[in-house]
């Protein structure tokens, strides 16, 4: 079975084809929270670039990045961190 992570992986390289992608897996942080699992994977933090955020705002970039995901957000993700980046800004 594919890890979240992974999943979160593929799903905005296929979507978003970025130039830049890290995608952190922080539930360990979040222990004991609101969402938080024992088996982890419920809280991420992405640094994503790319050109599909031209011209958008942060609140349609982080709606474009929260749309790609939606079924990770069914399967158990419960926060995500976006720093969402047109590759001029990461330049």
């Amino acid at each position: 079975m594919t890890t979240m992570r992974d999943w979160i992986d593929e799903t905005l390289r296929s979507a978003l084809a970025p130039t830049h992608l890290d995608v952190i897996d922080e539930s360990h942080l979040h222990a004991g929270h609101a969402g938080a699992r024992p088996e982890g994977e419920t809280h991420f933090r992405l640094d994503v670039v790319s050109a599909a955020f031209d011209g958008k705002s942060r609140v349609e970039r982080h709606r474009i990045v929260n749309g790609a995901l939606d079924p990770a957000f069914k399967r158990g993700l419960h926060a995500l961190a976006v720093r969402a980046r047109t590759p001029s800004e990461a330049a």
